[in-house]
């Protein structure tokens, strides 16, 4: 048994220096202009039905000596990426076309949806307002600044990077798309989560499922 100050002093000694955070990339930047927002979200990521709430953010991936951004859509019911878009840039597009592959994802209706998110220039666009009314989804934000408020996206972002990224980054944007897919598969098929009493979340929209169609 040894303490902490132990391992430190040790770790100190030999050069060894824990694995952390790397140096942020600002992906959030607040749009002027964008009209207001409101919160109806309120911090609820509790487990729930599917296709009541979700979330999305985008994040940075280093590919190749340069950056690639991933956006992501999260069933915040059942905690299901149920879309997901990657580019070059970070522009409107990136965050509309993961919206959009969540609307396909549940069979292309999903009105009365509440879609969260931080006050990103991309999510207060007008591509994306456009794209959440064609889709009947209503729009919320929390609070500039908070990332408390989109806390699910941004853990979720975390535990990715934690677990697939290389220490210098990929080297090809191949890579990268096929890291990232692969983790996403295995994140909604067999990534096991206390909250879901330890079922996956495609196994567990499964048996909410079946347990609605008997009630």
């Amino acid at each position: 048994m040894v303490n902490r100050k132990r391992v430190e002093r040790v770790m100190r000694e030999h050069g060894i220096v824990g694995r952390h955070q790397r140096r942020r990339y600002r992906t959030t930047v607040p749009a002027r202009a964008a009209a207001a927002v409101p919160d109806l979200l309120r911090r609820d990521f509790s487990i729930g039905r599917a296709d009541e709430r979700w979330c999305g953010d985008v994040t940075y991936l280093p590919v190749a000596g340069r950056w690639m951004f991933l956006a992501t859509v999260i069933d915040i019911g059942t905690r299901r990426v149920v879309g997901y878009s990657m580019a070059e840039h970070m522009r409107a597009e990136l965050v509309v076309d993961a919206l959009n592959a969540a609307v396909r994802t549940r069979g292309g209706e999903v009105p009365g949806v509440i879609f969260n998110s931080d006050h990103g220039g991309q999510y207060a666009s007008a591509a994306f307002a456009g794209a959440c009314a064609a889709a009947g989804i209503r729009q919320s934000m929390g609070a500039v600044g908070s990332s408390a408020d989109n806390a699910l996206a941004e853990a979720f972002f975390a535990s990715l990077k934690r677990e697939i990224l290389p220490a210098g980054g990929w080297s090809t944007i191949t890579q990268a798309r096929l890291a990232v897919f692969g983790w996403l598969a295995f994140y909604n098929t067999h990534r096991r989560h206390s909250a879901l009493g330890y079922l996956s979340p495609t196994e567990y929209e499964k048996r909410s499922t079946t347990l609605t169609a008997a009630a």
